[in-house]
Parts: structure tokens; C-alpha cells; sequence
């Protein structure tokens, strides 16, 4: 997934107005933007619980593999002049948008006293332009008769066919399955939605085990994880992908190299909440193969996440990784050699 994009500097002129500086939107900028969303989009202000609760809602979504992409303009007093964001979900492919992907422009908002500078189309077009980096071809949006001009230079355009309809979720409940439905006495079935709330959430990756040509495990020293310093080549999942393109993507990335496949799955590992990460981890070790002497010495390293690649006899890697790591690669090590696909649940944070 692309990185957030850093802010670039803009000369400053006395007396001149302000060129703006977009930015990503990061994690930290959550309540900001429900703020300037709650005083200048929304018909009634939030009162403070519900300012709460969206930026608690907001915020891991503006993670990296999150759903919610937003750019923004900072004030000079540290708050946010201007704010785009937009809500990634998936919809039947088509021609026009192969991969399956669509972003919502749910929020576009700028405080009053900055207006007519520009700032909404500065975030608008960074928000389209970063979600186009992460293959979503459909934009959706509610425009305003004042804001229709300029979204129609964005290129939107509206349909006399369509009616924008809304319902809450008290005209919408549907009986969901394994939910038997009640009479007019009984509480209301939940929504598939609310059901969904309720069934656990995890978060996916996909890695690749690779060996030299004397099967002796490959592995890659990472700069930013001093607790788990050695690790398969991979990553997680992004919005949209399934563990396979993970590790592909991952590995070309990482170490310059992209796998032909077909996919071999060697291990399944599931991982409970842990390590500040609040839900379980459910992981997909891929076999990459035996890699020769001069793939090896080819490799190209990622400097921002690895600094070292290494081989090393199954033994070797003992004394440089925590137990659980270390349990981990002998088991996925065993199903490449005995070809019976290994499941791991004794992996935890906390315990390597």
C-alpha cells in the first residue's frame, strides 16, 4: 500500500494568503477531522459522546491497512483547515473498475474563514488521486448544489435516474441467520450489519518461505521490530487483497523478487490479540521455492523495513529468534519437507 504522502514546504510571502500544503491524513488527525466534519458537513453538531465515539471509530481506520483514506490542510493554530475522506468498500467488478474497488467521498469540509482558496479541491484531487495508486476506479459521492461545479470538474457527474434514497436501521432489519425472528413484542432481529458487530474481526498476511539450494531457511533482519528481529518475507493483507497477492506484492517489495506460483500453502497461523494489536492475526506461509546462489546475492533490500538477508541451517536460527518465532519456522520447515500443511495457534505476542 502507498505510503502516507509527506507535506511539502510552501515559500511564505508577508501578507500573502497561504499556499495549501496537503498532507495524508494519519491516525492521530481522527478527531480533527470529526470535529470540522461534526461543525461544517453534519445539519446538527455531535454533542461530546458522539465526537468520541467516531474518532474512536475513525481512528484505526486511517491505519495503513485500514478502509478510510483522508488528506488535509493544517492550520497555522495546529488544527485542520480542510479535510477530504473517503470510505473504501468493494462492489462487483465491471470493466470500467476491474479490481472491484470504490471510494465513497464521505466527508469534504472547510472552516469558513479559509474558503475560496482553493483548499477543497487541493484535498479532493489528493484523495482521488492517492485512492487511483490503490487501484479504485468508481468514486461515489452526495454533492451540494454549491460544491456540484467543482465535482463535475473532478469529473463526477450526476445521473437524472437516480434518486438518492436513505433508510435507518429501524426500517431496515432483516432476520440474520442463526437469529430466529420474534413477534412485534419481542426486541427488533439486529440488521446484518449490527450482526456483523458482533462475529470477530481479524486481520490477514501472507509470507513466503524461501531456502537455498541446501534447504537452509531464508530469512530477513528487520530495522523496525527489535523484539522479532528475523522474519519470513511478507506482510499484511490490504484492503482487498487475498493472502496470496499479499505475499507476492510483499515479496517484490521487499526483496525485489516475484514468485510465478501456483500458491503452496505450507502453514495456516492464527495469532490472538496481542502486543497493543487489538484483534487476532490469521497468517499464510506460502512455499517460494529454493532460491540459487546468485538470486541470493541479487536480492535487493527494502532499507525501511530490512538491512540483512541471511541463510542459515534450520539449528542456526535458534539462538537469533524469540521461541515462539523459532517453533514457528521449524513447523512451516517440517510441512515443506514432509509436504502435510502445518495449523499454528501457539503463536502470541508477548511470547515470540
Amino acid at each position: 500500500m502507498t505510503d502516507p504522502v509527506a507535506p511539502v514546504a510552501a515559500a511564505r510571502t508577508p501578507g500573502a494568503v497561504r499556499r495549501p500544503v496537503v498532507r495524508a491524513a494519519l491516525p492521530a488527525d481522527a478527531e480533527s477531522i470529526v470535529r470540522l466534519r461534526s461543525a461544517y458537513v453534519l445539519s446538527k453538531p455531535m454533542d461530546e459522546e458522539w465526537i468520541l465515539r467516531c474518532t474512536e471509530e475513525l481512528t484505526p481506520r486511517l491505519a495503513r491497512v485500514g478502509d478510510t483514506r483522508a488528506f488535509v490542510i493544517d492550520s497555522e493554530d495546529g488544527s485542520i483547515d480542510a479535510c477530504a475522506l473517503g470510505l473504501i468498500h468493494p462492489v462487483l467488478p465491471l470493466p470500467a473498475y476491474p479490481k472491484g474497488l470504490a471510494a465513497r467521498v464521505h466527508v469534504v469540509a472547510t472552516r469558513p474563514d479559509v474558503r475560496r482558496r482553493g483548499y477543497a479541491r487541493a484535498v479532493v484531487s489528493a484523495l482521488l488521486d492517492h485512492l487511483r495508486t490503490e487501484q479504485v476506479t468508481l468514486f461515489e459521492l452526495h454533492a451540494s448544489e454549491e460544491a456540484a461545479p467543482l465535482y463535475r470538474e473532478l469529473g463526477f457527474a450526476g445521473s437524472p435516474a437516480l434518486m438518492r434514497m436513505t433508510a435507518t436501521a429501524t426500517a431496515t432489519q432483516m432476520t440474520v441467520p442463526g437469529v430466529q425472528p420474534g413477534n412485534a413484542a419481542d426486541t427488533p432481529s439486529p440488521t446484518l450489519e449490527q450482526y456483523a458487530e458482533t462475529v470477530p474481526k481479524a486481520t490477514l498476511w501472507g509470507c513466503l518461505y524461501f531456502t537455498d539450494e541446501d534447504d537452509r531457511p531464508l530469512q530477513v533482519h528487520s530495522v523496525y521490530s527489535p523484539a522479532y528481529p528475523w522474519q519470513l518475507v511478507g506482510g499484511t493483507t490490504d484492503l482487498g487483497e487475498h493472502p496470496w497477492q499479499t505475499a507476492v506484492r510483499e515479496c517484490g517489495e521487499e526483496i525485489g523478487i516475484t514468485p510465478a506460483g501456483p500458491p503452496r500453502l505450507l502453514a495456516t497461523v492464527f495469532s490472538p490479540p496481542g502486543g497493543g494489536w487489538p484483534c487476532p492475526t490469521i497468517g499464510c506461509v506460502f512455499d517460494g521455492g529454493r532460491l540459487t546462489a546468485a538470486q541470493i546475492r541479487a536480492i535487493t533490500l527494502n532499507p525501511e523495513e530490512h538491512d540483512e538477508v541471511r541463510v542459515l541451517p534450520l539449528a542456526g536460527w535458534k539462538e537469533l529468534m524469540p521461541p515462539g518465532d523459532f517453533a514457528r519456522l521449524s513447523a512451516v520447515e517440517e510441512a515443506r519437507r514432509t509436504g502435510v500443511t502445518a495449523y499454528i495457534d501457539s503463536w502470541g505476542w508477548g511470547n515470540g
